[in-house]
Formats: C-alpha cells, sequence, structure tokens
C-alpha cells in the first residue's frame, strides 16, 4: 500500500509545528535533493510506470505523457506548473508535510495543489503515512491536466470550507477518498484507476482491478458519504464510475440537502455491500478476514 493520505489533510499544526507562511507553502528546494532521493524517485517511476499501461485509464496516461516528468530525477514544481497552467489553470506548491483542513481546501479552491516536497525512504517503498512528493505528483498531477478533474478538484475545495462549517466534514472528505485518491472508471475496454492512492502503489494497483477480494460498486453520492474507509490497508470497496464526467455533475451539486439525509442515515463500514448496489464485482473478502485472523461469512 501507498501513502495514507487523509482527505482533507492535516497534521503538523497539532504537533505545535509553526509554518513558514501563512499558506504553509515552502521553496520546494530542489538543489538539495541527493542522488539517493533522486533514486527512490527512479525506482517508484520505472516501477509505477511498467505497471500502470492497461491498468490506469487513458486520462492519467495522457496525462503522465504530456507534463515534464523524468524518470530519474524529482521534477521541479515551477516547470510541472508552467504546463498545467496552460492546460488546466492548477499549480503545484510546495509544503513541509500535512497541513491544515482550511489552509488545504484554500489552496484547491484557488487551483494550487499543495504537494510534500519530501520523498520516502527507500524501505518504505510500499508503505508511507504521510503523502510525499511521489505520492503527490507522479499520483495526482496527471489527472489535475483533465478539465474534468481539475474543476471537481476545485469544486472540492469550495466545498471543503463549507463544509468544515457545517460539522459535516468527515461526509464530504469520504467522496474525496473514494474518487481522487481511490476511484475507478468503467472505460470501454474495462475497469481502470484513476485515484492517485491507487497508480502510485505498486500493490495497490494490482489489488484493486485484479484481487478477488475487494468489492467493486457503481459510485452512488449518498453511498458514499454514509461509508468509512481504510487509511492503514488496501480498500474493502472501490467505488467505479461510469465515466469522469460523473465527477462535473458532482462538481456542481449543491451538497447541504445530501448533508441532511446522509447525517440521519446509519454510517456503513468499508465492506458492507447493500441491496441497492450496482455490483461490479462482489469481493469475496478474504484479504481481511485474514487479517481479522477469520474466514468471511
Amino acid at each position: 500500500m501507498n501513502a495514507s493520505t487523509t482527505a482533507p489533510k492535516h497534521g503538523l499544526a497539532e504537533a505545535g509545528f509553526q509554518p513558514p507562511s501563512a499558506d504553509w507553502t515552502i521553496d520546494q528546494g530542489w538543489d538539495r535533493y541527493t542522488p539517493a532521493e533522486h533514486a527512490t524517485w527512479k525506482t517508484l517511476f520505472e516501477r509505477q510506470s511498467r505497471l500502470l499501461p492497461g491498468r490506469a485509464c487513458d486520462d492519467f496516461m495522457s496525462g503522465l505523457k504530456d507534463l515534464p516528468l523524468r524518470h530519474d530525477e524529482i521534477p521541479h514544481f515551477e516547470q510541472l506548473s508552467d504546463v498545467l497552467e496552460k492546460r488546466t489553470g492548477w499549480r503545484i506548491v510546495a509544503v513541509p508535510g500535512l497541513v491544515p483542513d482550511e489552509v488545504f481546501f484554500d489552496h484547491l479552491a484557488n487551483r494550487r495543489f499543495p504537494a510534500g516536497q519530501f520523498i520516502r525512504k527507500p524501505d518504505q517503498l510500499d508503505y508511507l503515512e504521510e503523502p510525499d512528493v511521489f505520492h503527490d505528483v507522479f499520483g495526482h498531477a496527471p489527472m489535475l491536466m483533465n478539465p474534468v478533474m481539475a474543476e471537481f478538484i476545485q469544486a472540492y475545495g469550495q466545498g471543503g470550507l463549507r463544509a468544515q462549517q457545517l460539522g459535516v466534514l468527515d461526509q464530504l472528505a469520504r467522496v474525496y477518498w473514494y474518487t481522487v485518491e481511490f476511484g475507478l472508471v468503467q472505460q470501454s475496454d474495462g475497469l481502470r484507476i484513476y485515484g492517485a492512492g491507487i497508480v502510485s502503489s505498486a500493490t495497490e494497483s494490482v489489488f484493486a482491478l485484479e484481487d478477488a477480494s475487494p468489492n467493486r460498486i457503481g459510485f452512488d453520492l449518498e453511498r458514499v458519504m454514509r461509508t468509512r474507509y481504510r487509511i492503514d490497508d488496501f480498500q474493502e470497496s472501490y467505488f467505479v464510475l461510469h465515466g469522469l464526467d460523473e465527477l462535473l455533475a458532482l462538481a456542481q451539486i449543491e451538497f447541504k440537502p445530501y448533508y441532511e439525509r446522509v447525517s440521519a442515515a446509519p454510517t456503513l463500514v468499508p465492506g458492507d455491500v447493500l441491496p441497492t448496489d450496482e455490483i461490479f464485482a462482489r469481493g469475496s473478502g478474504r484479504y481481511h478476514a485474514a487479517k481479522r485472523g477469520k474466514e468471511p461469512v
């Protein structure tokens, strides 16, 4: 599994960290990356580049090709941003790690994607609690080249500020998690990955599409808003869009009535399957059952 990326991002503030600026941005410090850090990027980049053809959606692969991403060095955020801004108006800004919710939302609402400028250690290739430059740039930037995703993430930032005021941030966070981070999409040639948490992870790139254990369920907004997610392991359920254009419809929805209905409904655990679900694949549940030490019912 790759970086455990919560939505929204937070953390350093609670630890008493003093931000270098009001918006928490810092200089990327590209010249300070070591050869070992560039080598870690290379290992991750080449591994995912081999795995993703035929697994990642066409829009991700197109964005990956069009961005100035080299296999052998950590990218320059300014160079990435110049290309992104021309395509969809987005820029990548460096931050020291997880940032407060309101800072995260404000950046997204203004088409700035905050990216951790550090890279994981060689012994953390498959799991990292805090999202690093590989997750944030390799995972997210290619989809930000897509106008629909660009619009959706900006709308999420705007909606996050409102959800925070209403005290329903957990419900909106689940939408981000099951789309931007761990979403699947139906293409004419089969299910494909578009979520950054999957495309930046070697093991989950395979598990999400090919393992018999997880459920693959048609995306339904209220259903997703009710469903808790895993931050410590592979997902027990993945939600599938029929096309990325569904995100554009989500970006235009008035969420307040949804919050009211979801608040009155029971919360669902990650592996639940409902009679009303559109089932792309009913999972066996064996992976998580084995970790809990019991066979699935």
